[in-house]
């Protein structure tokens, strides 16, 4: 054991689990870590390989902090930080490994000082249009993800096919990976295995207001900034100096940019690193104001045209709530300031799928028309609800088997002929089909050959398909709370006599190593005795190794040596 491990492992025995668990976390122990007791801990914590990992992620001030320290002077406000975790002794002198690490290593610029410039109005103008148009092309995203999740890659990105598929539905390809992060990071969106999905709450984001939308965009986002960029009030330091933030983390400036492109799609940062008024909050730790961002977002509309081509026509950008249902019921087709949405048959009867009903449909359309109901959509509709519910999927409660039944039994036999259902291995029953394959799987299978299919429960009623269940959230311990087992396995071992414990390894060490000891050994009369000996073996309580000066072979009761130093060959 490397002289140094000695106090470190005394400091962990002394301190608190919290500080063990910020530490641990900090260098990114595991919580499977194979240490014994905290001898173990501290040279691990001490091994070269341990500390070169731990550099990278210092931040600005802590690496200018440590650099001080290193060269003889205070680490000033830093100390304590790196005292934390590891790199500093509690004397405020950097260990010896740590200043083998820095060598070589340049001085960091100094940030955190620098001023903020106020965006121009025009500027400001620009931002809020790019905000805007971010949180709108977001919620596209999200809408395509509820109703059909795309899969991702091993490292979480969007492939490339996905995002071709994105492309075609209006999303910039370029823009994919950037907002699936941020939509992560918000909360929107849970990455289910190797699947992108949205969660329970991104129902109600979805149905709030653009700026609403955005408030919770930019405040996770905020969240979300690594510790080199926050500032001591919770916000951001000046966006300029974000490339700086992490001076020794190979990795930075790709990261810093992507960071930075983020904000400029959310609108917090303006041309030229300029400052929009509704950044001010957020960057100062407050919660987000989009007062003056809402003054700069078009106006929201609450009324459509329905024309006779199956088509409607919003004059501006619908209402949230208003969109988000209209969509289940007809297909959007452009989207921009006036967008644009066309009613099948198939987009009426997902809507059927979805619980809606052609009252309930025909309802809501002439609240929402500024022209009514045009004969043609009426008529759409009232045929797609006649054919709604010819073909009704239920569970035989007597086999466990999923039934299908029609009171059209054309529809029975193309069913059992179709090419595209083969997979549900349909087997004729009476006037029925019935598989093996599950309810919910049947009916979606169903509703994809285009069949008017029903869901039917056990006590005959019509039951809303539900395709993609939102994931139940998933409790993840913090990670100090999965440190716990290791840090109670090396209490466990905390005995009362830590001399005796490191002398133990001192010896056990020196065996392993064939090494040269300087051993002082208490003498029955009260006296000490000092041996240079070649450690050969430790067992039963006692060292064995050969006496350099005496030429011969001694054995030491461990009990009577007082201490062990092993000399440098």
């Amino acid at each position: 054991m490397t002289t140094p491990a000695r106090p470190l492992a005394d400091w962990l025995a002394a301190a608190s689990d919290e500080e063990l668990a910020h530490l641990f976390s900090a260098r990114r122990v595991r919580p499977d870590a194979g240490w014994h007791d905290f001898f173990d801990a501290a040279e691990a914590l001490l091994d070269p390989a341990s500390v070169a990992r731990a550099l990278p992620a210092l931040t600005a001030a802590e690496a200018a902090g440590l650099l001080r320290a290193a060269d003889g002077a205070d680490a000033g406000e830093q100390r304590d930080a790196l005292t934390a975790i590891a790199l500093l002794r509690p004397d405020g002198e950097p260990h010896p490994v740590v200043l083998t690490a820095l060598a070589g290593r340049d001085t960091v610029p100094s940030i955190g000082s620098t001023a903020v410039e106020p965006a121009p109005e025009a500027s400001a103008a620009h931002a809020a249009e790019r905000a805007f148009t971010t949180v709108a092309i977001l919620a596209d995203l999200l809408l395509i993800t509820r109703d059909s999740p795309f899969a991702l890659l091993a490292g979480g990105a969007v492939s490339a096919g996905e995002k071709r598929q994105l492309s075609e539905s209006g999303i910039p390809t370029e823009l994919v990976d950037p907002l699936v992060t941020v939509a992560i990071a918000a909360g929107l969106a849970v990455a289910d295995g190797r699947k992108l999905r949205t969660s329970a709450t991104a129902e109600e984001w979805l149905r709030s207001s653009a700026a609403a939308r955005w408030s919770v965009l930019a405040t996770a986002f905020r969240d979300a900034l690594p510790r080199g960029v926050r500032s001591a009030t919770g916000g951001w330091i000046a966006p300029q100096e974000w490339p700086h933030a992490h001076p020794w983390d190979p990795t930075w400036p790709e990261r810093s940019e992507q960071l930075i492109a983020s904000a400029r799609l959310l609108g917090l940062i303006a041309e030229g690193g300029t400052e929009p008024e509704w950044s001010i909050a957020l960057r100062n730790g407050e919660p987000a104001d989009s007062t003056a961002l809402a003054l700069l977002l078009p106006t929201e509309v609450d009324r459509i045209f329905l024309q006779n081509d199956l088509t409607a026509i919003a004059p501006g950008p619908l209402a949230p709530p208003l969109d988000v249902r209209l969509r289940t019921m007809a297909s959007r087709e452009s989207a921009a300031q006036a967008s644009s949405y066309r009613f099948t048959t198939e987009s009426v009867t997902r809507a059927f799928a979805g619980g809606e009903t052609a009252e309930s449909i025909l309802e809501f359309l002439t609240g929402l028309s500024l022209t009514g109901i045009p004969q043609p959509l009426n008529y759409l509709v009232s045929q797609a609800a006649q054919r709604h519910g010819l073909v009704r999927v239920s569970t035989d409660d007597e086999t466990g088997r999923t039934r299908i039944e029609s009171t059209d039994q054309h529809l029975i036999e193309a069913m059992s002929v179709d090419q595209t259902l083969r997979p549900l291995a349909l087997t004729k029953h009476v006037d029925s089909l019935t598989t093996r394959v599950g309810r919910d799987t049947v009916f979606w299978a169903l509703a994809d050959a285009r069949y008017p299919a029903t869901l039917v429960g056990p006590d005959g009623g019509t039951l809303v398909g539900e395709r993609h269940p939102v994931p139940e959230p998933v409790l993840t311990a913090s990670p100090e709370a999965e440190l716990a087992p290791l840090i109670a396995r090396l209490r466990a071992q905390q005995g009362p006599d830590a001399d005796a414990a490191w002398l133990d390894r001192e010896l056990e060490a020196a065996v392993r190593a064939k090494a040269v000891l300087q051993v002082t050994v208490g003498m029955p009369d009260g006296s000490t005795r000092e041996l240079l000996l070649e450690a050969t073996g430790l067992g039963g309580g006692r060292l064995r190794g050969r006496d350099r000066a005496a030429d011969v072979e001694r054995t030491l009761p461990v009990s009577s040596i007082r201490s062990a130093t092993i000399v440098p060959s």
